[in-house]
């Protein structure tokens, strides 16, 4: 399947990869973590993944077997011809960013935010507030967070059916498949987003540092300090 993806500026190559329900061009381009990386002198490339954005949506649940984000993002570093580059993710992305290097991706450096830690290691059949989103557009009570997520996917047009599959395809990663991970690697957590359990990835990793920036999950992904962490570790 061919990925819609984005590129900006000249110099070291870094594929940044999206959390759930957004799309790259709100994750990475409007909140400004981008253009830090392309002053610093960064090639960013921004896909939208399988199920988001501008990425083909299938309605059939064949089109989205387990682990097949991880599939679609090692294809499009396979299609760039990338071979000296930086991989960073958010939420989803960042989980998907840890698979690719359990599969052997081999990045000079990564950097995941948000990934949290019980979510990498039991992540098949998670979601469920996602789900119950999904399950019951039009009914949220107003000014619920629910109702506040409708209205983002509202905004971004999100396809439900497309999204519904996506929450099925991750698979759990090991204590063992993380601890053999070799590439140095960023952990970014929100101050309010258990960063605790950022702190418990870190020291799973081997060649791993933390970073505490403020806010909660969704606030923390746009905040100046997380761009700032991911600019100052692929400098």
């Amino acid at each position: 399947m061919q990925l819609a993806y984005r590129e900006v500026g000249e110099g070291r190559p870094v594929l940044l990869l999206h959390g759930f329900f957004t799309t790259g061009t709100v994750a990475w381009l409007r909140s400004g973590h981008a253009a830090r990386l392309v002053e610093s002198g960064h090639r960013v490339v921004v896909p939208d993944m399988r199920g988001h954005g501008d990425s083909p949506k299938p309605h059939d649940a064949a089109s989205y077997p387990p682990d097949v984000l991880t599939d679609d993002a090692l294809a499009l570093v396979a299609h760039l011809g990338l071979t000296d580059y930086d991989l960073g993710g958010y939420s989803l992305g960042a989980r998907t960013i840890v698979r690719m290097l359990v599969r052997g991706a081999s990045p000079r450096r990564a950097a995941v935010g948000g990934a949290g830690f019980d979510q990498l290691l039991h992540a098949a059949g998670r979601g469920t507030s996602f789900r119950h989103v999904l399950d019951h557009l039009g009914n949220h009570e107003w000014g619920s967070r629910d109702w506040l997520m409708e209205g983002f996917l509202r905004k971004v047009k999100g396809d439900p059916v497309a999204l519904r599959h996506v929450l099925e395809t991750p698979v759990d990663t090991s204590r063992e498949q993380l601890a053999s991970i070799a590439t140095p690697t960023l952990v970014i957590s929100g101050a309010d987003d258990e960063p605790e359990a950022g702190r418990e990835l870190a020291a799973t990793l081997r060649r791993a540092t933390f970073v505490e920036v403020p806010g909660d999950h969704v606030g923390a992904s746009s905040t100046p300090e997380l761009g700032q962490a991911l600019t100052d570790w692929f400098a």
